[in-house]
């Protein structure tokens, strides 16, 4: 293998929230770093503030083959939305580069860094534990190398520490990802069921995440209620900080419980986790039945009246978790429900609408179809004026076109 210093890694997808922490992270580590996508991304800013060389646009293969022939790519690493006929993918198969998707190049860095590794899993909440045990590390002003599959107001979403003793990571389930991993501490959030196209049935979701703890060295697992004090809002980031409390202590890196409870009081939150972009308007990444619950839980505790806009993700998501929203939304006073967002879908499953998934509710009468339209920005800025609290639940496209047609004034 190459010296890390002569090392050119290319990232395709690099400004998505999977693979854009990881290039910062490489960049970090003193690896010549390039990417492309198709668009500008989470992390753009953080990317060209590092003064890396990506590309926006086609992602035919001709950025790859230019950097291939002016630097050498050494190894060339995607995100598993790639598609196996990817032009990039392809031509770097062609070209004879090392070809993988992040758990290797994380793995290495783990490796030859002599890291321990504190890995995230969970169903739910995942991201929000990896960024409060961030936040936590840095109010310590403790040195760590950290992923985390979302962008921080309070720091970069990659970052490699060379003084740092732990790799602090969000280990996600999807693809199997988490499996490639052997974390000396696993915090399990709590397993429901999800990816059905990739987990046939709950049983196989199941026998991963013990597989998953089975291999980790030690576990903790989130509590059933949260300690006291803990003034967060919403019921489930209050057990989610009682969990990042629990791995510190059981770390040793700080045993003072009262004076963690108000650090993680204080967690200004991440990216689109009931991020507030103007005054009671509110994003969310939630699109699973459990999450949606959480989620409306939390609006209730600010407001008396709650509107939702819903935007579910992946159709074969849709047909797995549907009975699930019966009383998903309970405690909303209206539900603005959108068309599924579409991606890595069966072509053999009919896409369920609207319609067809309100049907589903308790009580269906508090729901209406919507568009991503001038109607739908209207309706959001009546229910402002009428005193409502609005909060936008997508993982999908509705999140960009919200910031776009309403300001971020706080």
């Amino acid at each position: 293998m190459l010296q890390w210093s002569m090392m050119n890694i290319f990232f395709s997808g690099i400004n998505g929230t999977g693979i854009g922490p990881l290039a910062l992270l490489a960049n970090d580590a003193g690896f010549k770093v390039f990417g492309s996508d198709t668009t500008r991304g989470a992390v753009y800013d953080d990317l060209t503030a590092r003064g890396i060389d990506f590309d926006i646009g086609a992602q035919d293969g001709a950025f790859l083959q230019q950097v291939y022939n002016e630097h050498g790519v050494d190894w060339f690493v995607y995100t598993s939305a790639l598609t196996d006929d990817h032009p990039e993918l392809v031509l770097a198969r062609k070209l004879g580069i090392k070809t993988s998707k992040r758990d290797d190049l994380i793995n290495l860095i783990i490796k030859e860094k002599g890291l321990k590794l504190v890995a995230i899993a969970g169903t739910h909440g995942k991201t929000t534990v990896t960024a409060m045990l961030i936040w936590a590390f840095k109010q310590l002003n403790l040195p760590l190398s950290y992923l985390v599959g979302t962008t921080l107001s309070f720091a970069p979403s990659g970052q490699l520490d060379q003084n740092g003793r732990y790799f602090v990571y969000e280990c996600d389930e999807y693809d199997r990802n988490f499996l490639k991993f052997k974390p000396d501490l696993a915090l399990i959030t709590n397993v429901s069921f999800d990816h059905p196209n990739i987990y046939p049935t709950k049983a196989d979701y199941d026998e991963a995440f013990d597989q998953f703890m089975h291999q980790s060295l030690a576990v903790i697992k989130s509590r059933s209620s949260a300690l006291r004090g803990l003034n967060l809002p919403g019921k489930h980031n209050r057990i989610n900080a009682t969990l990042v409390i629990d791995a510190l202590i059981k770390l040793g890196i700080e045993t003072d419980q009262a004076k963690l409870v108000s650090i993680l009081n204080d967690f200004p939150g991440a990216s689109r986790r009931f991020e507030k972009l103007a005054n009671n308007l509110y994003t969310d990444y939630a699109h699973h039945p459990e999450e949606v619950a959480n989620t409306v839980a939390m609006a209730r505790e600010l407001s008396d009246k709650v509107a939702i806009i819903y935007q579910p993700h992946q159709n074969t998501r849709q047909h797995q978790v549907k009975d699930g929203y019966s009383r998903a939304f309970t405690g909303a006073s209206r539900v603005f429900w959108l068309p599924t967002y579409l991606t890595r879908e069966d072509p053999n499953l009919p896409v369920l609408t609207p319609q067809d998934l309100i049907a589903n509710l308790a009580d269906p009468s508090i729901a209406q179809p919507a568009n991503l339209d001038e109607k739908l920005v209207q309706d959001i800025k009546q229910l402002l004026k009428d005193g409502y609290l609005v909060v936008l639940m997508s993982a999908g496209s509705a999140d960009s076109w919200l910031r776009q047609n309403f300001n971020h004034d706080k």
